[in-house]
């Protein structure tokens, strides 16, 4: 028997009315991962003996009438920025190749809480930028080999959307959540800012870091944001919440839910064929009872270059450890990141920040009679990409604008949703984004479960 496209409620369903156990789930999945990620490479470090044991231990738990709830034995796979007792932390760089936290981060002791099953550490791009360091590997896009895997938490997306675990965690300071949930077809969170600690996960920038789950459904994200959300002790940036109900996600009744759409915003140099599956979901919504309200974006685009300037700076002083010291163990493009980032003045950190106070006033007004807005979550299909590409110099191919659906929500730390939306005519997945107010989680997922319901694309998948 096959589990590797099956969500967490249909393992957990079937834990619980049949004799399939986490033990059987967890080796079904890990020799998938022996069979597939060869050539996909989405996994940094496959923990066989350790996830292994947690099945089993998962296993006698519920044979003991021990249930620890939506998430017990459930095989996840975390990006290789969170602390992992015991395992490397790499960080796709080659300066931390031998770095061995000696305690697990916030979200990772939360997935194990929950009696999550962690197979792995997935590969990314060094330090969580643009391009990948040579000794470390470049996952591919399942879809196409040859296509853009989206950015930093490629291998989330690649190893989830190809059926290598049932849900992982991502991080998100510029899009990269999004970027490779809608490269891979799959669905992503980037919650609230606070809502999911960062301690012991390895920082890019501190004041956009966002860490969250990336799955093949909407409830399974809710589920598994649900576990890692919390205050935590260690990360003075947390928040407070309530969890995310389940079933209020499942009621699609969405009377009097005022969705905003910019069409300007949502079509202006975007690829037609994602501005055009984006604004046929209006008519679901619509039917679902939803109040489509015709909205203006400010012009995002005036404040993205600033995301450079905090971006690199404070990714330099995350990395003073190793950088300049230790310059020549440093890919050409995350090299030259945190090049950039040396150069930024106190004066141009301070230009940039006001910038960033800017765009979220204008947007915070944007969103003053909306509950939620709609957008592409990219303005192009994954583009082309080979080793010159990956490895680097820095590139400029994506440009600037094709952050303008994800930089303005990490500056304000506003909760956004990714899912599928349909596929273009080369086969590539689209991806619509919903957006929401702090700590509105549970509307946007309802909202979300309300399209994904009505459709069959998060049903399609990569391989068989």
């Amino acid at each position: 028997m096959t589990f590797h496209y099956q969500s967490a409620e249909e393992i957990g369903q079937a834990y619980r009315t049949s004799d399939i156990t986490p033990i059987d789930v967890t080796e079904s999945l890990l020799s998938r991962i022996e069979q597939i990620d060869g050539e996909l490479l989405s996994y940094a470090t496959v923990m066989r003996d350790q996830a292994l044991e947690e099945a089993e231990a998962a296993t006698r738990m519920l044979k003991d009438g021990k249930d620890l709830g939506a998430l017990h034995g459930i095989p996840i796979a975390v990006k290789d920025l969170c602390y992992t007792k015991g395992t490397k932390t790499m960080g796709g760089t080659a300066v931390l190749e031998d770095f061995v936290p000696d305690f697990d981060s916030t979200v990772v002791s939360k997935l194990k809480s929950a009696g999550a099953v962690l197979l792995g550490k997935l590969n990314l791009t060094e330090g969580a930028m643009g391009g990948y360091n040579p000794r470390r590997q470049a996952p591919k896009n399942p879809w196409n080999f040859s296509k853009w895997a989206g950015s930093s938490s490629s291998g989330s997306g690649s190893a989830t959307a190809a059926g290598l675990c049932t849900g992982s965690l991502g991080s998100d300071t510029g899009g990269s959540i999004r970027f490779p949930s809608a490269a891979c077809g799959i669905v992503g969170i980037k919650p609230t800012y606070g809502r999911v600690s960062r301690y012991g996960v390895l920082d890019l920038a501190q004041s956009l870091d966002h860490v969250g789950p990336m799955t093949r459904n909407v409830v399974d994200a809710a589920i598994i944001l649900n576990a890692i959300s919390g205050l935590d002790e260690n990360d003075a940036t947390t928040r407070a919440s309530q969890p995310v109900s389940v079933d209020e996600i499942k009621n699609t009744d969405l009377d009097g839910v005022r969705i905003g759409y910019d069409p300007a915003y949502s079509y202006d140099d975007v690829d037609s064929e994602i501005a055009n599956l984006v604004l046929d979901t209006l008519e679901v919504f619509k039917d679902r009872g939803a109040v489509i309200v015709d909205m203006e974006m400010p012009t995002v685009e005036d404040y993205l270059g600033a995301w450079k300037v905090l971006c690199s700076a404070e990714a330099f002083d995350a990395h003073s450890a190793h950088y300049p010291s230790r310059s020549e163990d440093y890919g050409l493009w995350f090299k030259g990141w945190l090049e950039n980032g040396a150069e930024v003045s106190a004066v141009d950190y301070i230009a940039a920040n006001n910038d960033r106070i800017k765009c979220n006033t204008l947007i915070s007004e944007a969103f003053s009679e909306i509950d939620a807005m709609i957008c592409p979550s990219t303005i192009n299909f994954p583009h082309e990409v080979d080793d010159s590409v990956h490895y680097g110099p820095m590139d400029s191919m994506r440009g600037t604008s094709f952050q303008r659906f994800t930089v303005p929500f990490d500056y304000n730390g506003y909760p956004t949703i990714s899912l599928p939306c349909g596929f273009g005519s080369r086969g590539m997945p689209a991806s619509l984004q919903l957006v929401g107010k702090p700590l509105s989680e549970e509307l946007i997922c309802k909202i979300a479960y309300s399209y994904e319901s009505s459709t069959e694309w998060h049903m399609r998948h990569p391989f068989s």
